[in-house]
């Protein structure tokens, strides 16, 4: 009896961490809207625009409660996230975070470089390694909101390192990604981009 109360305690703790607070049930419903950007399932078609499959829910609900609060700032997302309720916002997150992430490729010209900054950094300009914080598969880390990278489009992670590096988004904690970005080459930034793409994070 002991036994069989501690399993299902264990798996209320392990819903518990990969929904949060939301319904994923309720979060299918309420990402009709969201698909029209970000695909069926969390697969955007436009690279410019985030995969959410598979994104962790604490990352989700941040970005989002940061465009409602003007933290982070874009045309598109911004009015969309104003009439969004915390609940909305954990909902939605719980429903991409089951969803599973289709990978891409890394352009093997881009390989080396992109293998390199990401699992070494460079150590003569003090770029870290992304794995750091992210993970060596990228799985990234819910706990401290570093957001799972695996399979995301280059175009898509490209964008957001310049958009660090030129502080155009300054919704990073203690500024970490800005500081990370402002001494990254633009070879080094399309380089890892491409590179994440093609990290997987399961060889299912």
């Amino acid at each position: 009896m002991l036994k069989f109360v501690f399993l299902l305690l264990s798996l209320f703790l392990i819903s518990f961490n990969l929904f949060g607070a939301g319904d994923p049930v309720a979060g299918r419903e309420k990402s009709q809207t969201c698909a029209a950007c970000h695909g069926v399932n969390g697969h955007s078609t436009n690279p410019v625009w985030p995969k959410l499959a598979g994104q962790h829910p604490s990352y989700i609900v941040k970005q989002l409660e940061d465009f409602k609060a003007g933290r982070r700032e874009n045309a598109q997302m911004s009015p969309m996230a104003t009439n969004l309720s915390k609940q909305d916002m954990e909902d939605l997150a719980a429903y991409y975070a089951i969803q599973k992430i289709r990978y891409g490729m890394t352009d093997p010209v881009l390989l080396d470089l992109g293998e390199k900054i990401y699992r070494a950094g460079n150590i003569e300009h003090n770029v870290p390694a992304c794995m750091a914080c992210h993970g060596p598969t990228g799985l990234g880390n819910p706990a401290a909101s570093y957001p799972a990278l695996s399979g995301q489009h280059a175009a898509y992670i490209e964008l957001q390192l310049n958009n660090f590096r030129e502080d155009i988004r300054a919704n990073d904690i203690n500024q970490v990604m800005r500081k990370v970005a402002d001494r990254m080459s633009d070879d080094e930034i399309k380089a890892v981009s491409s590179y994440v793409r093609g990290l997987r994070s399961t060889w299912e």
